[in-house]
């Protein structure tokens, strides 16, 4: 046999086992991995790259180094889960750079970090400001996660005890003008209700780039011509207006009204709707 046939089968072969030996290794990226996963990765790759050009004179001695690797990564990595000083001892521990708003210098020239690039961190996780930071600690597999000090910290609406919708992920129903059918079903919608909102929207599907269903039922459609102005739904925004008139009107017939049975009975629905506003509001209003 030819030696690029069996350069060819070889490497066909160590393709996808090495497309198998990363899924059954794991899913985690490699810029967030640690330097000892890192390395394996790259040790693997140019084991199988050595043995798919037949650099190894005996192919077995190959094999037998690449598995060696393989079963010792994987089982390194149980270990890790079994204990905590065998994680420690093979990815390290997590260093504080920060602590109470001051710089750990010792620290840093431990992991042999400058001012500079400690500030450059910071400033990737929107920390431009040193005295905003409370704490900030680099992870095992070296990217630095930044807490600020309180009054530093962005409103939520739970600082203001407001109440919010729950959200979950939404759904893309139009992809390159192509309507997909499974995400549809699993948002309980059809294809003539997706045909019914492009309607009303004025585009047709062969225009769409994409289209997303979020968790409140709205339809947001990016199209291929940027230069077409897109309206996008405001159905809860106007159910809110109409029942916050219906309020209104409620409140304007008690006023007007000489009935004593009917003033009270226009102000006391008025303010039934008004307690149907404040639970719908963090569903209509966002």
């Amino acid at each position: 046999m030819q030696s690029w046939i069996i350069v060819l089968l070889r490497t066909v072969i160590l393709f996808f086992l090495t497309l198998i030996i990363i899924r059954i290794i794991g899913k985690s990226s490699l810029w967030k991995t640690t330097p000892f996963k890192f390395v394996s990765y790259i040790v693997i790759a140019i084991i199988a790259s050595v043995v798919s050009l037949g650099l190894i004179p005996n192919i077995t001695f190959g094999f037998i180094s690449l598995a060696v690797w393989i079963l010792f990564s994987i089982a390194l990595d149980y270990l890790s889960l079994k204990s905590k000083w065998i994680h420690d001892f093979i990815n390290g521990r997590e260093t504080v750079l920060i602590k109470d708003g001051k710089i750990m210098e010792e620290n840093l020239m431990e992991i042999r970090y400058s001012g500079e690039e400690l500030l450059r961190e910071l400033r990737s996780k929107n920390a431009f400001n040193l005295a905003d930071v409370e704490f900030a600690v680099m992870e095992t597999t070296g990217e630095i996660n930044v807490l600020l000090k309180s009054d530093k910290k962005p409103i939520t609406p739970h600082d203001l005890q407001r109440k919010v919708a729950p959200v979950s992920e939404p759904r893309t129903v139009i992809l390159d003008g192509n309507i997909l059918d499974e995400s549809l079903t699993s948002v309980g919608l059809n294809r003539e209700w997706l045909k019914v909102q492009l309607s009303n929207s004025g585009v047709s599907l062969d225009n769409v780039f994409i289209g997303q269903v979020d968790s409140s039922g709205d339809l947001y459609i990016d199209l291929f011509d940027d230069s077409i102005e897109v309206t996008q739904p405001q159905v809860k925004e106007m159910l809110y207006a109409t029942i916050s008139k219906v309020q209104a009107d409620l409140i304007t017939f008690s006023l007007e009204t000489d009935n004593s049975k009917a003033k009270k009975m226009y102000s006391e629905n008025a303010h039934r709707m008004k307690k149907v506003m404040d639970k719908l509001e963090p569903y209509l209003l966002r």
